[in-house]
């Protein structure tokens, strides 16, 4: 092992076997994907049952009115890596001008004013109907199931629900009716149900079995089809475009209609685009385009490739000093440049750009927003807003926080919902669901779910690159990651965590590809990120110079980071990070998993 030993035993094994594996954010999840493997289902079968299954189990952190992004590979055309596109655009009426006339200078953190064209369910069809091989009755039998009879509520769901239950009596009566049922807040493991969302998909199913042609794949694919229809034009679009038309309640305070019609739905399709991709250390790592933050995650490796090994290890006070100062860099021009548009990925992945960045790296923590030059030499024609830290959050959480974080002494433990699968065939999947989370918007009573509000990462300045333009995605911030090694596919990882995601998966590649570390060790290793960045969500703040630590990096490494001049915040010994992930040999067909123990809430399965 090149780097630090971890200072503790793991809190469980990592998981070996050849069969297959499946790891996500909740153990039902898990379960339910394990279980389409061993009924025969592949890998992409698994995945979207787990993914509806989340909606259900996890919806303070997802839902079907959100987003998703992912990355896979098929055991028949391993070296060429897809991603699939689950990110819904800005809806047609959803312009700047819209905005401003609405007396806003900043897209709201909550309401429907917030949200894009629901992309998920689209995509995880889209996934199903191209490389899955279940019905669609069967891969949503978990979830109805669930939805219809109960599961037993998380205590991190209570909390939301106790954050925002004012908002919920006093505004959002749907969503009181839906998540208080009684006029009361559930108790921890108590029963809760969505049985508008059971229904809604035997409505889906129902549409797929009256467009049956036949039992063979083409019978298979046309009944998806017309399931991703009636989602996109039928009775979920209508409901959708009816509700949000009447005013209500935003994270601003005042209140305001959506803008999301019935054909700004239908004009949706999932697909599946090329990932961008560098080498690190022999291997190549797959991510998602500048639509996303997913090349963040590139540019820091393409810095800290130019370090020697002992400058990589997050566990050493020169090794975290090192990482964090690379990261600043790299989410500098995350907001600077990324965005739905033309970025010159070439250039902010180049060698040449790389090696001008890694120079700005000193000993001493730097508290500048540092953008790099343009290919040209020319600085960045777009500088975003910096708002600093300090506004009064507890309010911002009654208003609706823009971002669905579990806070704890002011920091942010991560968002959202995780998924990884690998089967015995080779195919193998990292998925990020997040959006639609309970606090979004008021639930759509018929429904049972609300809108998401993934347009609270656009601009309203035209000059950004991630300006709101109509027909645009927003810059989400999901972004898993697959890594393959001489065109094989090795690794599928990924986490919750709304900016910390690329910055807690570094960590892990990090400790795997250069410290040798097993999947489970690299996930329960001290965990660590930067806050010196615009942030994404509403309000959009950002602390100069700031380090979130977890205690276990231990007292010498964090002074050694407060001397350097971090503005160090502790976070906890097992705060930060809510990584999972899978691995397969090529040449052995081993497959192992690994999954977060913080929270008690992750499980990896398989065999």
């Amino acid at each position: 092992m090149s780097f630090t030993a971890p200072a503790t035993l793991t809190t469980r094994p990592t998981l070996e076997g050849h069969f297959g594996m499946a790891a996500s954010t909740h153990w039902l999840a898990t379960a339910a994907a394990q279980a389409v493997l061993e009924r025969g289902g592949n890998a992409f079968d698994a995945a979207v049952s787990g993914a509806f299954l989340l909606h259900v189990v996890e919806p303070h952190l997802n839902g079907p009115g959100g987003d998703m992004t992912g990355v896979f590979a098929t055991a028949e055309d391993p070296a060429h890596p897809q991603i699939m596109m689950g990110q819904g655009p800005a809806p047609a009426a959803a312009t700047i001008e819209h905005y401003r006339s609405e007396g806003l200078d900043m897209v709201p953190g909550a309401g429907a004013l917030a949200a894009t064209v629901p992309g998920a369910v689209d995509s995880w069809l889209n996934l199903l109907e191209h490389h899955g091989t279940w019905e669609l009755t069967d891969v949503l039998e978990f979830a109805i199931d669930y939805a219809e009879h109960g599961h037993p509520v998380l205590a991190r769901v209570i909390g939301t629900i106790e954050r925002v239950q004012e908002l919920f009596t006093d505004h959002w009566t749907t969503s009181a009716a839906q998540w208080m049922p009684d006029g009361r807040i559930p108790k921890v493991g108590e029963l809760v149900y969505n049985r508008p969302y059971a229904e809604v998909l035997r409505r889906l199913i129902a549409a797929g079995e009256k467009a049956d042609d036949g039992t063979g794949p083409e019978g298979r694919a046309a009944r998806i089809q017309a399931a991703r229809r009636e989602w996109k034009s039928g009775f979920v679009a209508e409901a959708i475009a009816g509700f949000v038309a009447t005013p209500h309640r935003h994270s601003t305070g005042g209140d305001h209609a959506g803008v999301i019609t019935v054909e700004d739905m239908a004009g949706f399709d999932a697909g599946f685009e090329t990932p961008v991709t560098v080498d690190f250390r022999g291997f190549q790592i797959a991510k998602i385009g500048a639509w996303g933050q997913g090349p963040v995650l590139l540019q820091t490796l393409k810095i800290l490739e130019g370090f020697d090994d002992d400058r990589l290890d997050p566990s050493t006070e020169i090794g975290a000093h090192t990482i964090l100062e690379a990261l600043k860099l790299a989410m500098a021009d995350r907001d600077t440049y990324y965005g739905d548009s033309e970025v010159d990925l070439e250039w902010l992945l180049s060698e040449k750009y790389a090696a001008s960045r890694r120079l700005l790296i000193t000993e001493e923590a730097s508290h500048e927003f540092r953008p790099g030059a343009t290919r040209e030499g020319a600085a960045p024609a777009f500088t975003p807003p910096l708002v600093p830290e300090g506004a009064d959050r507890e309010a911002l959480i009654k208003a609706g926080i823009g971002e669905p974080t579990v806070q704890k002494n002011g920091v942010n433990n991560g968002d959202t919902c995780h998924i990884d699968v690998v089967d015995r065939w080779g195919n193998i999947i990292s998925a990020t669901p997040s959006g639609g989370w309970l606090q979004s918007s008021p639930t759509i009573p018929e429904l049972g779910f609300c809108l998401g509000t993934r347009l609270q990462m656009v601009w309203l300045d035209k000059t950004s690159p991630s300006a709101l333009i109509p027909g645009k995605r927003p810059r989400t911030t999901l972004t898993p990651t697959l890594i393959s090694k001489n065109g094989q596919p090795v690794i599928a990882l990924g986490s919750p965590g709304g900016d910390q995601q690329e910055q807690w998966q570094l960590l892990m590649v990090l400790r795997m590809l250069v410290g040798g570390y097993a999947p489970q060790q690299a996930i329960d290793a001290p965990a660590l990120h930067t806050t010196a960045l615009a942030g994404s969500f509403w309000p959009r703040t950002w602390v100069p110079g700031g380090a979130v630590v977890e205690d276990r990096l231990g007292e010498d490494v964090i002074n050694g980071l407060i001397n350097r001049g971090h503005a160090v915040t502790k976070a906890g010994d097992w705060e930060l990070g809510r990584l999972s992930c899978v691995t397969r040999d090529p040449a052995t067909g081993k497959l192992t998993a690994g999954a977060n123990p913080r929270g008690a809430q992750g499980y990896a399965a398989g065999r």
